[in-house]
């Protein structure tokens, strides 16, 4: 309406007020108005630089910005934990920033999604997805899957119980076991070509062996499949029943992990109430026994719960009690706000004083930083190490024992 109106009062105006030209031009001319294009001669006024752009071409280039090379901050300033005031105003709280130590890349290689491709394919889990480890982008990223690393999490994807620092889905009743687990697990792994794999499962309090038997089977499956390669098994306590702690460490793997998690005195507050400190003692300690001392032990300790340095040492000389072989240290990371909120940070150079300290009480390995989790890969090459060491050992054991009845023999 408001377009038409100019038109209107245009045909409507008295005849003085148009020139020579007809009513129809001037209203036309007066609708659909041109300017008069700018003459090549006149040059317009430059525009004002303004004061961001001032600064912007003071500061370096982006080149120099790239290439310059990273300053060196001492370590006071370098492990300084940022702060931050969220929430609307009135309402503010102040929280601490991720440290710059524990950011890690977002996973998106094309190694990443062909595993995550043949988990997929398979029904498998892993504990890397559903624990939200932040390896993933660096355990499943090398540049072939013989150089990744990805621990399978057996027996479904939900727990059966409900630990405050995990956060693996839970329910009173599961859906039942995948009689092809085993066997699909045993075809992925001998598919990649893997030298060292991990295995582990949910608790599974509502069946009578808590899984045990189904987690000796894809132990078998898989050596049957590829002999040569070597098994970590990362199992639960089975509510302290140790005949099914044997059954899985005689089933013809080579680590057993269980994991205390923490120190005794923290126990209750971090773990089930299923769990306790003491039972996963026995637990490792029977796992080394039955195995007539051939199997390692190994077990993982989260720091920054607020556990004291005298907890920490007591723990240790505890594990090493029961001749546990090999300690992971790491950072506990908060899942979500619905769990356990993260104490401390611990810096990087506490861990490695803690690493030393575990060398020192006599254990075989210590993996320890803030990115550290039980399924580390720098460890699983170190153990992998020992055991092929260990193995040419027997071999060569055998090979003068056999020679020396020969020799008996034939005299």
């Amino acid at each position: 309406m408001a377009s038409k109106l100019p038109r209107l009062q245009c045909l409507r105006a008295p005849s003085t007020h148009f020139s020579r030209s007809s009513p129809l031009e001037q209203c036309r001319t007066f609708a659909t108005a041109t300017l008069d294009p700018p003459s090549a001669t006149s040059n317009p006024a430059p525009r004002p630089r303004t004061d961001f752009k001032d600064k912007l071409n003071a500061g370096p280039s982006f080149t120099e910005f790239v290439s310059a090379p990273p300053t060196t901050l001492p370590l006071s300033e370098a492990f300084e934990l940022r702060t931050a005031l969220v929430g609307p105003a009135g309402r503010k709280k102040e929280i601490t920033r991720l440290p710059e130590w524990l950011k890690t890349p977002i996973p998106n290689n094309s190694n990443y999604k062909k595993i995550k491709s043949d988990l997929r394919g398979l029904n498998l889990h892993t504990v890397c997805e559903e624990a939200r480890c932040p390896n993933i982008s660096d355990c499943w990223g090398g540049n072939d899957k013989a150089a990744a690393t990805a621990t399978i999490m057996l027996m479904g994807d939900t727990c059966t119980r409900g630990c405050r620092f995990c956060s693996v889905k839970t329910a009173k009743a599961p859906p039942p076991l995948d009689p092809h687990e085993p066997e699909h697990t045993a075809e992925a792994l001998s598919r990649w070509g893997l030298g060292y794999v991990v295995l582990t499962s949910v608790d599974r309090d509502d069946l009578i062996d808590g899984g045990a038997s189904h987690f000796a089977e894809t132990i078998m499956k898989i050596k049957q499949k590829a002999p040569g390669m070597l098994v970590e098994a990362l199992t639960g306590d089975y509510g302290g029943d140790l005949a099914m702690v044997e059954r899985v460490a005689l089933s013809g793997l080579d680590v057993y992990a269980h994991n205390v998690e923490t120190v005794e005195e923290l126990t209750p507050m971090v773990r089930d109430r299923r769990a306790g400190f003491k039972q996963s003692l026995r637990v490792l300690d029977r796992a080394k026994k039955v195995s007539g001392g051939k199997l390692i032990t190994k077990t993982s300790i989260m720091l920054g719960l607020g556990e004291t340095e005298e907890q920490l040492w007591a723990a240790l000389k505890e594990l090493r009690n029961v001749d546990v072989d090999v300690v992971t240290f790491g950072q506990y990371m908060r899942p979500t706000k619905k769990h356990m909120k993260v104490e401390e940070y611990i810096t990087p150079d506490v861990f490695e004083s803690w690493r030393q300290r575990a060398l020192d009480l006599g254990f075989l390995y210590c993996a320890s930083g803030p990115l550290v989790r039980s399924s580390y890969k720098a460890g699983e090459a170190f153990i992998e190490n020992v055991l092929k060491k260990r193995a040419s050992k027997s071999q060569t054991t055998l090979a003068e024992a056999s020679g020396s009845i020969q020799s008996e023999t034939s005299v």
